[in-house]
């Protein structure tokens, strides 16, 4: 069954999102980006790539909506955007509340299982000693 509407927008931005933090060097740009805006050329430098290779990470990037690009006269500084990242966040927030209560459960069919064994540790001791 495929999603329709909203949630298949919103599944196509994740899908997105984590494809374009997927590659290493996109999620370093990202990083870099965390401590404020940057050109292409001030990337290029940093990650000593060639001006065309960084373009082509932060057209990744930027269709993904985790930076955005500005305009400073001549200058074209690209900026960290937070909403891919959270709407991320939410999506994997599900998965852990998940798993967690799984793991709650188990720990407690284990303690279970150890108090019974416990029992009949001790009824045997109680045979035995009679």
């Amino acid at each position: 069954m495929e999603p329709t509407g909203y949630r298949q927008m919103a599944l196509r931005r994740l899908d997105a999102t984590f494809a374009a933090l997927a590659d290493p060097t996109r999620r370093a740009i990202r990083v870099w980006f965390a401590s404020g805006e940057a050109s292409v050329i001030e990337l290029a430098e940093s990650f000593a790539m060639s001006q065309p290779a960084i373009s082509k990470h932060l057209k990744v990037l930027e269709r993904a909506g985790l930076i955005s690009r500005g305009r400073d006269a001549q200058r074209r500084p690209r900026r960290l955007e937070a909403r891919p990242l959270l709407e991320a966040n939410e999506w994997l927030e599900g998965y852990r509340r998940y798993w967690e209560e799984s793991f709650q459960r188990l720990d407690a069919v284990l303690d279970e299982l150890k108090g019974r064994q416990k029992k009949r540790g001790r009824s045997k001791r109680q045979e035995r000693s009679r």
